[in-house]
């Protein structure tokens, strides 16, 4: 038998911002006996966080995706020859082996000891991508670019984070477009302390971003008409009359659970919240399911009951970690993941930007934290995030890499 089939295997499935994370933290640590892999459909990291801004300002497209060829071997005390992506795509978990859509080292079957789970949620395009190769992906963005600029007025539909930024960025961009932005709660970014909502409206207001509250964009199912301008019908029974001729949807987030439903368990609660979808863990994040006490969610997809951001999905990351070493150690997984209060770093536009957090009630705060900067740059830092992968920006942006 060789080394490679003699490993033991953990599997980590996506390899978005959390489930890189959680791959090469345990690639760090876990004994020479075991290996990572992560396994994701995409051809290269998505920087999901540049997408709002490279969907509408041009010329840095091409840096949102990032090779994850040297996601391993930049990790100090990983052996990265142990350690693998597959690009494939997880059709099911069962549980002791995944199904993949495409064989790898001779079959589309792979056992693994412990799986963590790190698909998130699918998002309306552009802040999430369907095709799965850099080439379809720059040119959609390229794409997106050009419609904007052809544009005069510009629906944005959603008033969370991707809404808020894309129309602050647009109307800082092209101050003579109408820009007007449709949310369905009373308040913009209503996960967040009220304070943040002023903060924006102000921010709006100075820009003049118009924006209705309390409604939803009806979207038709043969989508927005390509003549222009079209009116837009909401759910409030009320319509936009025919001016509109570019609508950017920036709505709701959807969980990838679909990859467990043929894991058996005696209800089909005992795995997913029927709620909202999203995988039931334990303080561990454990499967809250005793029958799968080796099966993690971590990030968008554990139903944590915090907000869906990167910064609490990389402190669960932390927390697997852990406990997987303790599983393998023979150890009971006892770490617990923390609960902060919602915390955003939030563009309102190229330059400017606030570090905003809620207020934390277990030390008695009463008033959020509000830091407000003008340090933005165009391309938002984008270089940071190749390196964080183990690739230098300098000479490989504009390289494709194909299956």
């Amino acid at each position: 038998m060789t080394m490679a089939t003699a490993l033991k295997n953990i599997i980590v499935v996506g390899g978005s911002y959390v489930g890189k994370s959680t791959a090469q933290e345990l690639a760090r640590v876990v004994p020479s006996t075991h290996r990572v892999l992560l396994i994701e459909p995409h051809s290269h990291f998505h920087h999901l966080f540049a997408f709002p801004r490279f969907a509408i300002l041009p010329g840095h497209e091409q840096k949102a995706f990032i090779p994850y060829t040297n996601l391993f071997s930049s990790i100090s005390g990983a052996t990265p020859t142990q350690h693998a992506v597959i690009q494939a795509r997880v059709l099911s978990v069962q549980p002791n082996h995944v199904n993949l859509d495409r064989e790898w080292q001779g079959s589309p079957k792979l056992p693994f000891e412990y799986l963590v789970l790190a698909t998130g949620t699918r998002l309306s395009e552009p802040a999430g991508m369907r095709d799965n190769d850099k080439v379809s992906l720059v040119a959609y963005l390229r794409k997106h670019q050009t419609d904007i600029k052809k544009a005069s007025s510009i629906l944005v539909a959603g008033g969370g984070a991707v809404g808020v930024q894309m129309a602050t960025d647009l109307k800082e961009l092209y101050p003579e477009k109408e820009v007007t932005v449709v949310q369905s709660r009373p308040k913009l970014m209503p996960q967040y302390h009220e304070k943040l909502h002023e903060i924006i409206k102000a921010r709006f207001d100075e820009l003049g971003i118009k924006f209705i509250t309390g409604s939803r964009v009806k979207v038709p199912e043969s989508g927005f008409p390509s003549t222009t301008p079209f009116a837009v019908q909401l759910t409030n029974g009320s319509t936009l009359e025919g001016k509109y001729d570019f609508v950017i949807l920036a709505t709701g987030q959807t969980p990838n659970n679909d990859l467990i439903t043929s894991l058996v368990t005696s209800s089909p609660s005992d795995l997913v919240n029927p709620e909202n979808g999203f995988i039931r863990i334990k303080r561990t994040m454990q499967f809250a399911d005793e029958k799968y006490p080796h099966l993690f969610a971590v990030g968008d997809i554990a139903d944590t009951g915090l907000r869906k951001a990167a910064r609490p999905g990389n402190a669960q990351a932390a927390t697997v970690v852990k406990n997987i070493v303790a599983l393998i150690e023979g150890k009971q997984a006892r770490e617990e993941f923390p609960r902060q209060p919602a915390g955003i770093h939030l563009t309102l536009g190229l330059k400017r930007n606030i570090v905003f957090r809620n207020p934390n009630d277990a030390e008695g705060e009463t008033e959020p934290t509000v830091i407000p900067r003008e340090d933005g740059r165009e391309d938002m830092g984008v270089e940071g995030w190749w390196e964080r992968l183990g690739v230098k920006p300098e000479g490989t942006a504009g390289l494709q890499y194909h299956l």
